[in-house]
C-alpha cells in the first residue's frame, strides 16, 4: 500500500536533487536521460515515507549510495525489506566505490536491471 507523498517530503527530495553528493552526481551523470541502455532512472524519489536515491521503475530496482553512517543500519534493512515485499530489489554501493569507479558501478546496475526487466512481448 503506497502512502501519499507529503509536501514536506516532496520539498526535501527536491532539495536533495539540488545538493547532490559527489558520488550521486557521478552516478547520475551515467544514469540520466536513458544513457544506461535506454533505462529510465529517477533520482531522490519520495515513496512510502522514504526517499530513494535512484530508482528504475520498469526494472523495479532501487539504487542506494551509502556513506559510513549506513554501516549495519537496522533502518536500511527494514526499508529494503519493505520494498522487497512490494516487488523491488535494492542494491547498495558505497560512495567511495562510485567515486573510485563510477563506470563499473553503472555496469553492475545495468546487468542487474536487465535481469529484472519483464520479458518483452
Amino acid at each position: 500500500m503506497r502512502r501519499p507523498v507529503t509536501e514536506r517530503a516532496r520539498q526535501f527530495a527536491k532539495t536533495l536533487r539540488t545538493r547532490q553528493t559527489d558520488a550521486e552526481w557521478r552516478l547520475w551523470s551515467r544514469l540520466r536521460g536513458g544513457r544506461l541502455e535506454g533505462l529510465k532512472f529517477k533520482r531522490q524519489v519520495p515513496v512510502d515515507g522514504y526517499i530513494l536515491d535512484f530508482v528504475c521503475l520498469e526494472a523495479r530496482l532501487i539504487i542506494e549510495l551509502d556513506g559510513g553512517q549506513h554501516a549495519e543500519s537496522v533502518r536500511d534493512r527494514l526499508r529494503d525489506e519493505h520494498f522487497r515485499q512490494a516487488g523491488f530489489e535494492t542494491i547498495r554501493f558505497w560512495n567511495s566505490d562510485v567515486v573510485k569507479d563510477a563506470d563499473d558501478v553503472a555496469h553492475q546496475i545495468e546487468v542487474k536491471a536487465k535481469l529484472r526487466l519483464p520479458p518483452s512481448t
